[in-house]
C-alpha cells in the first residue's frame, strides 16, 4: 500500500469539488518567495529489506564512548526493568487518563511520581511533569509573573544558557526578557549584585542547584536577599544530587524545576525527556483564577495554567500564557520505576558514588600541567570545570578518538562568559580505570 493512499483519480476528483485546477491554488496567498520550486532530493524509496540494511550501516557507524558528559544529560544506569515496565501495553500506549474509572493504573503511577517529586525536592506540590528541564524553568517564571502581578524577572549567568534561552523565549512573548545576574570569583551568585538588581517589579529570580559550573550555590543565603524583596526563588535543580545535598525547600526556594532525564531515561540527542516542577502550596492558592478539580485554571487573559495532579491543562477558550498542554507521561512512568527500584538508600547511593568520583577525578588532575580548575576553592558536588590550555574542542577531539567523551566544551556557550575549557561530569557508572584514562587524556 502507498505511503499516500490517494491516487491521482482521488486528488483530481477532490481539486475538482473545491473548484481549483492544481493544488498550487490553494496556497496562492504564499508569496512567491516562499514557494520552493524545486525537487526536496528526498532518495528513492527503498524496500524493507533495503532499508533494513540502510539502516543497519549507519548504526555499525555508532561508536561506545565512556561519557564524562553532563550539563543536564548524565550518563547513570538504567535497571532493565525499567523499559520492561513502561512497554507495558497499558502504560506505553496510553493517552491523558480524562477517565479515572478506567485509568487508575495510570493516575496511581502519576500521583507516586508527583509524591516522589515533592519528597526529592521539599516542596508541597507537584505537577504530572512537563517536557524537559528548560522548559520547566521557563513556566516557573511565567507563573511566577502571574502570581507576583511583577513584570521583571532575573536569573543567574550560572544557569544553563539552554535554560536561560528558552525562559527569554518565553518572556519575549510576554514583552519582557531575562536579566543576568553575574556570579563573583568564586563562581557563585555575587549577592551584592543580586540585591542591587532587585526591586518592587521582579517577579523571581532562577538559580541552579549546584549551578552550570558544579559549584553548590548557597541557597539559603540567596533566598534571605530574594525574600527580602517580595521576589520569589526558583531554583532548576540536579535531581540526583538532591539525594546528598539538602532540599530546595528547606533552603526557601518557591517552585523547584529540574531534568529528569537522570531518572529512567537514557541520555538522547534531543530527547525523549522528563521535566519536574514543584512548588509550595501557598502559591498555587494564589494563582489568578480557580482551582478547578486538580488544575489550576485561569479567568482572564493574563493567567496561568499548571498541572498539579493527572490530565492535561485544561484547554479553554481564552489565551493561556502557558505552552505546556499535556505531560510526559510515558518518560514520567519510566523516572518513578527507576526511584521505586532505587529506593531512598539506592538514590543516595547514586548519588554518593558520583560525587566521589568526581573528587578522586579533581584530585587526579591536581598535577595536570594546562589543566586548571575554574573555582579550586568553592564546593562542588558531582560536575566541575576545568580551564585548558589546549583548544578544549582538539582535546574531544582526542578523546572521540581514544574512546573518551571528554566533558562539554565551555566554548560551546559565549553567554556564560568563561574562558575555554571542559565541563567534566561524573556518575556511579565510572570507574577509577576509565578516571585515570581522562586524566591521562587530558595531561596530553
Amino acid at each position: 500500500m502507498s505511503f499516500v493512499p490517494h491516487s491521482e483519480a482521488d486528488r483530481r476528483e477532490m481539486l475538482a469539488r473545491v473548484g481549483v485546477s492544481d493544488i498550487r491554488e490553494l496556497y496562492d496567498d504564499v508569496p512567491a518567495e516562499l514557494v520552493l520550486e524545486q525537487d526536496l532530493g528526498v532518495p528513492e524509496a527503498l524496500s524493507e529489506w533495503e532499508a533494513v540494511r540502510e539502516l543497519t550501516r549507519l548504526a555499525e557507524q555508532n561508536r561506545a564512548l565512556v561519557c564524562f558528559a553532563g550539563a543536564g544529560q548524565y550518563d547513570h544506569h538504567v535497571p532493565a526493568a525499567v523499559d520492561h515496565i513502561i512497554r507495558r501495553s497499558e502504560f506505553y500506549t496510553a493517552y491523558t487518563p480524562y477517565q479515572p474509572e478506567v485509568a487508575q493504573g495510570t493516575l496511581q503511577a502519576i500521583y507516586e511520581f508527583q509524591t516522589m517529586i515533592c519528597e526529592l525536592t521539599g516542596m508541597d506540590v507537584a505537577n504530572a511533569s512537563m517536557y524537559d528541564g528548560p522548559s520547566a524553568a521557563a513556566e516557573a517564571v511565567v507563573m511566577s509573573r502571574a502570581v507576583t502581578r511583577r513584570a521583571r524577572v532575573l536569573a543567574a549567568r550560572t544557569v544553563h544558557p539552554h535554560s536561560r534561552k528558552v525562559a527569554d523565549t518565553y518572556l519575549h512573548g510576554l514583552g519582557s526578557e531575562l536579566e543576568l545576574v553575574p556570579p563573583g570569583a568564586d563562581g557563585l551568585v555575587d549577592l551584592d549584585a543580586l540585591g542591587a538588581a532587585l526591586d518592587d517589579d521582579v517577579a523571581c529570580f532562577l538559580v541552579q542547584y549546584p549551578n552550570f559550573f558544579g559549584c553548590i550555590e548557597e541557597l539559603e543565603a540567596i533566598a534571605e536577599v530574594v525574600h527580602a524583596a517580595g521576589t520569589l526563588l526558583v531554583v532548576a535543580a540536579d535531581p540526583v544530587m538532591l539525594a546528598v545535598l539538602r532540599t530546595p525547600g528547606e533552603l526557601g526556594a518557591d517552585i523547584v524545576v529540574a531534568e529528569g532525564q537522570p531518572f529512567g531515561n537514557a541520555p538522547s540527542f534531543g530527547g525523549p525527556v522528563v521535566g519536574l516542577f514543584a512548588a509550595r502550596q501557598k502559591l498555587v492558592r494564589k494563582m489568578p483564577g480557580r482551582i478547578v478539580g486538580a488544575t489550576v485554571d485561569t479567568e482572564d487573559r493574563r493567567g496561568y495554567v499548571l498541572t498539579l495532579q493527572t490530565r492535561e491543562q485544561q484547554i479553554r477558550r481564552e489565551k493561556a500564557t502557558s505552552n505546556i498542554c499535556t505531560n510526559q507521561g510515558l518518560n514520567a512512568l519510566a523516572a518513578t520505576v527507576h526511584l521505586s527500584l532505587l529506593g531512598r538508600e539506592g538514590l543516595r547511593e547514586v548519588a554518593e558514588s558520583s560525587v566521589q568520583n568526581a573528587h578522586h577525578a579533581w584530585r587526579q588532575l591536581a598535577d595536570v600541567k594546562g589543566v586548571t580548575p575554574l573555582y579550586p576553592d568553592t564546593p562542588f558536588a558531582r560536575e566541575f570545570a576545568v580551564a585548558t590550555e589546549e583548544n578544549s574542542r582538539s582535546i574531544l577531539e582526542r578523546g572521540f578518538e581514544a574512546g573518551i567523551l571528554a566533558g562539554v566544551s565551555l566554548g560551546r556557550f559565549e553567554s556564560l562568559e568563561a574562558p575555554d575549557g571542559l565541563l567534566l561530569a561524573f556518575t556511579e557508572k565510572r570507574s577509577r580505570a576509565e578516571i585515570d584514562r581522562l586524566v591521562e587524556l587530558l595531561a596530553g
